[in-house]
């Protein structure tokens, strides 16, 4: 392996490990308790990984963060539905641009925010409950408004984030 290659992945594993970080605290610190888990931004620094890293990396950091988070405060039970969704939501995103905020990224949160639904609630209904009820999947769905606003806080971290990154050449200037 070249010095230079060498380089680029030392860069990769600490940008992943620092977004893993961010991805823990915005998740695991900074939220809004709701039924069955929790609200939070932290998908908004999934959305900036996907958008900077390769994606081995983005999904690394993704699924690292999310899920300490879960582990960590009290909600463990959801770790393994985290490590699923957020390893997918990171395949809607791109890094192949020079910037992060780009047409395709923005319409990434459309399938990001259907996935967090579905996802979420699917788990809820089935694996949570230990049942396959009707009943306990259409309960599992009045989740939807808080996922909904999670979607939306995040999408706002990564619009606002992103912009000002991509303002001072961010990508640019650090190789990404």
């Amino acid at each position: 392996m070249t010095r230079t290659a060498q380089t680029t992945k030392i860069k990769m594993m600490t940008l992943t490990g620092l977004f893993s970080a961010l991805i823990f605290v915005f998740t695991a610190y900074i939220h809004v308790p709701t039924g069955a888990g929790y609200t939070h931004a932290g998908d908004g620094l999934i959305y900036l990984a996907a958008s900077m890293l390769p994606l081995p990396y983005a999904v690394a950091a993704g699924v690292i963060g999310a899920g300490l988070a879960d582990g960590l405060s009290g909600f463990a039970v959801w770790i393994p539905a985290t490590i699923i969704i957020k390893a997918i939501t990171a395949l809607f995103f791109t890094n192949k641009s020079e910037k992060i905020i780009t047409k395709r990224n923005l319409l990434a949160i459309i399938p990001s925010l259907i996935l967090c639904i579905v996802g979420y609630s699917l788990y809820e209904g089935i694996v949570i409950t230990k049942s396959l009820s009707a009943a306990a999947i259409i309960a599992a769905f009045t989740q939807t408004p808080a996922y909904t606003i999670q979607v939306a806080a995040s999408s706002v971290l990564y619009i606002v984030v992103g912009t000002a990154l991509d303002k001072v050449g961010f990508k640019k200037k650090f190789s990404l």
